[in-house]
């Protein structure tokens, strides 16, 4: 039976077999502790009964007044697990621990342009593509991304998820 839990300091020397995979956004291990440290009940794990690791969600809250929101910096399940609703189970938990711990309107998150499974599987979970924002990613393989967010309880009309017009650049990104 998979369980869910914080993620544990110990846990980074455990997870390559969810982050060493071509579809996972790799980060600096100061970046992976400053969200233990800041935001540790939107930093999980999903765990196999053997102890090991399945996914992991890196979440954190941020903004201010209507634009306060839980963010998705990553939300990965290693290929050996994929197709059993691990990442359903794990955005589902950033978004009650934004909701009802943070009390936030929303919580979106970045996704590339191209990579459609993920795109469909967000719009599954109730996201909607809010705005394009061109150039988002940089390095080897430029590309846009797409900022897709889905309101929670307390946007009670739903304002936050009204898709913009046009595209943004990154700097024109709030946070």
């Amino acid at each position: 039976m998979t369980s869910t839990r914080q993620f544990h300091m110990n846990d980074l020397f455990r997870f390559n077999n969810v982050n060493l995979d071509v579809l996972t956004e790799t980060y600096n291990m100061p970046f992976y502790l400053q969200y233990m440290s800041k935001w540790p009940e939107l930093f999980t794990v999903a765990e196999a009964p053997d102890n090991s690791i399945m996914g992991y969600m890196l979440g954190k809250s941020e903004g201010s007044d209507t634009l306060w929101h839980g963010h998705v910096s990553a939300v990965t399940v290693a290929p050996l697990y994929r197709r059993l609703g691990l990442a359903k189970t794990l955005m589902e938990d950033l978004e009650n621990t934004s909701s009802n711990v943070y009390n936030a309107f929303f919580v979106d998150l970045f996704v590339r342009a191209s990579n459609t499974l993920a795109i469909h599987m967000y719009e599954k979970f109730g996201y909607v593509k809010y705005r394009r924002v061109l150039g988002y990613y940089s390095g080897d393989d430029p590309e846009d991304a797409w900022d897709m967010r889905k309101a929670l309880a307390r946007d009670e009309k739903k304002q936050s998820v009204i898709p913009m017009d046009r595209p943004v650049l990154p700097q024109e990104l709030e946070w």
